[in-house]
C-alpha cells in the first residue's frame, strides 16, 4: 500500500509528468535521429506511432500544468492511456507487416491526416513517409524498431495502470 501510496504522490508531482514528457520526447528525437542522420527512411505506421509518442508528450504537459488538480491529472492519465493504448496498437499492427508480408495486406503508401490538421504538409521533415513498412532496416537486441516500440507502448501502460490503481489507495495510518 506504501509503494501505491507513494506513486499517489508522486502522479501529483509536476516532476513526475515532466519526466514522462522528457523520455517521450527523448523517443522521439531517437526517431528523429534515425531518420535524419542514419537517414532510415520512416514509413507511415512510423509517422502514426509517432503521432501516438506525440500525444503521450501532449498528455505529460497537459499532466504538468496542475497535477495536483484531479480533473487535469485524469485528463493527462486519460490521454497517455489513450496515446499508449493507439501507438500499441499501431505497433503490433507495424510488426504483423514486417513478419507476415503479404501483397493483400500492406501499409498505405502515403500518410493520410485529417484535413484540419495535415502535418505531413505542414511539419514534411517530421511527419512525411517515404519508407516501406514491412522491411526491418535497424535491429537491436534481435528486436525491430516495431518491436521495440511495442515494449515502449506496453510499458507506458504498464505504469500507467500502476498510476490509475494509486489514485484510489487512501494515505496507510502510521502505526497499523
Amino acid at each position: 500500500m506504501r509503494f501505491l501510496y507513494s506513486l499517489q504522490t508522486f502522479s501529483k508531482s509536476r516532476f513526475s509528468w515532466l519526466l514522462l514528457f522528457f523520455i517521450i520526447i527523448g523517443f522521439e528525437a531517437t526517431a528523429l535521429y534515425f531518420e535524419h542522420v542514419m537517414l532510415l527512411a520512416p514509413c507511415v505506421m512510423c509517422i502514426y506511432e509517432r503521432v501516438a509518442m506525440l500525444a503521450v508528450a501532449g498528455s505529460a504537459l497537459f499532466g504538468a500544468i496542475a497535477p495536483k488538480n484531479p480533473v487535469i491529472r485524469w485528463i493527462g492519465l486519460i490521454g497517455w492511456g489513450f496515446g499508449s493504448y493507439k501507438g500499441l496498437a499501431l505497433s503490433l499492427e507495424h510488426v504483423d507487416y514486417q513478419f507476415n508480408p503479404s501483397p493483400f495486406k500492406t501499409c498505405d503508401l502515403f500518410v493520410n491526416f485529417p484535413d484540419w490538421a495535415p502535418l505531413n504538409k505542414w511539419v514534411p521533415w517530421m511527419f512525411e513517409a517515404y519508407g516501406d513498412c514491412s522491411k526491418v532496416v535497424w535491429e537491436f537486441l534481435s528486436l525491430s524498431m516495431p518491436q521495440w516500440l511495442v515494449v515502449i507502448f506496453a510499458g507506458n501502460l504498464v505504469a500507467l495502470l500502476f498510476i490509475v490503481i494509486s489514485q484510489f489507495v487512501s494515505k496507510p495510518r502510521m502505526f497499523s
